[in-house]
């Protein structure tokens, strides 16, 4: 593997920015240093004026494949990560197949390990009735177990209450949720099918599914993780009431209990609707500017962990369709670090907290082998950005197999410019170096009995 010595550039790292260069070989962080200009290497980056961040980790991504791929594949989609920064992202298991037998899921890492351009891990997914083979799969080795509480592709959704609680009972893996109250939900659709037929406008989104069918499954999955002590990820806060569920006291590290918020739930509204339509029609819905001020909130406190960001194409003519029938969904792995960097502009959020939410803190929560750092040692992950250097989102420099933003038409203020996988130049300027592949995520669990 090629060395690379990057010179020049001002480091964002464990709460500083330190001017320093790095250099590294066989795939690692070698050094760390104020001067390393004596060093040879294979490739030299002058990264004067820009800013490193360690690669980011993405806990929550679709990206379609197996059964889905005429919306998306492993490889365009994690292309269009590492274009974004993205170095290492944990996918979904509700493809088709799904992924809820040990074979199936293995069947994804195959795929991946030929395919990926970023590192992988994959969830398991629950279903009401496989709890036996949750208990099989290894801790050290997938990042967790998915659980839909919302509605999902054919027989995801645990709404068994008794089914709900074995996996809580007796899972020591992680668990993440996807919560929503389904029952609500459907009580809330009737309503406007009565109202508007088969015509609902996409605003009545966040109304179906609404704060309270939100609230509502949370607190029944934080209620049951604090039952029995159960390792609980709650994906994707859409409302500032659930933001109230989690601790901002404790240290990451002691959590049981976390959350997740994610780039659309801090960048859209509900008046956004209007002009946007079905592009932000994801599940759970974007509500309204006062929930994602108190999301954002949440993230500066410490109530929420993690930044993702639900990345899950559909296709133009899908999301053409009428409300009821386009799917929830959208890209955004692509832009994800830009967009929060725009929020850094406009004076939101610092550098450091961006790499503690969407680097530091998900190698702490899903206890990832030596990644999310940049420290002597771990594995080379890492994103150059220059902070000055804006450019506007086309259809024309979307890189999902889509072919569409819902950040289209806007200038965002900041570029990557390089991405390194797993000590791999991997990106730089527009161009992709595909030789390489990424590594499958480990993971150093201690499991408690």
């Amino acid at each position: 593997m090629k060395s690379i010595l990057i010179t020049g550039a001002n480091i964002v790292n464990e709460g500083k920015i330190t001017p320093m260069d790095i250099l590294i070989q066989d795939g690692v962080f070698y050094n760390i240093g104020k001067d390393l200009s004596e060093f040879e290497a294979d490739i030299h980056i002058d990264a004067s004026g820009k800013y490193i961040f360690p690669g980011l980790i993405d806990d929550q991504v679709h990206f379609r494949e197996p059964g889905l791929t005429h919306k998306a594949d492993i490889y365009t989609e994690s292309k269009s990560a590492v274009a974004g920064g993205i170095t290492s992202y944990m996918e979904m298991p509700n493809t088709v197949p799904q992924a809820t037998t040990i074979e199936l899921l293995e069947d994804k890492y195959k795929i991946a390990a030929e395919k990926s351009l970023a590192n992988y891990s994959f969830f398991f997914g629950a279903t009401n009735d496989n709890i036996e083979e949750i208990l099989r799969v290894d801790p050290q080795n997938v990042c967790g177990i998915k659980v839909f509480q919302g509605s999902s592709t054919g027989n995801m959704l645990v709404d068994n209450q008794e089914s709900l609680r074995r996996i809580f009972a007796e899972c020591k893996l992680l668990i993440a949720t996807h919560s929503e109250n389904d029952n609500i939900i459907k009580e809330n659709l009737e309503k406007y099918k009565d109202e508007f037929g088969d015509d609902i406008p996409p605003s009545y989104h966040p109304k179906i599914r609404s704060e309270e069918a939100c609230y509502d499954a949370s607190k029944r999955v934080v209620d049951l993780a604090r039952q029995y002590g159960t390792k609980l990820h709650v994906l994707h806060i859409s409302t500032g009431r659930e933001v109230e569920l989690f601790d901002d006291r404790l240290p990451l590290e002691e959590k049981r209990i976390t959350a997740e918020a994610c780039i659309h739930h801090l960048w859209f509204s509900d008046e956004d609707y209007e002009e946007k339509g079905n592009f932000i029609k994801w599940n759970p819905a974007v509500k309204t500017a006062v929930d994602r001020d108190k999301i954002l909130e949440g993230v500066l406190k410490g109530n929420i962990d993690v930044i993702a960001t639900d990345h899950a194409p559909h296709t133009l003519e899908e999301k053409g369709e009428k409300y009821l029938k386009a799917p929830s969904g959208g890209p955004l792995a692509q832009h994800s670090l830009v967009a929060m960097l725009d929020l850094y502009h406009a004076g939101k959020i610092r550098l450091d907290q961006i790499a503690q939410k969407m680097c530091h803190n998900v190698a702490i929560l899903f206890e990832i082998e030596k990644r999310g750092y940049i420290r002597p040692g771990y594995h080379a992950d890492l994103v150059i950005v220059d902070l000055d250097n804006p450019w506007t989102v086309s259809r024309d420099n979307v890189l999902s197999k889509c072919g569409w933003s819902p950040f289209e038409g806007h200038t965002f203020k900041s570029k990557v410019t390089h991405t390194i996988v797993s000590g791999h130049l991997a990106y730089e300027n527009g161009t992709f170096h595909e030789e390489k592949k990424g590594a499958r995520l480990k993971f150093s669990r201690k499991i408690i009995d």
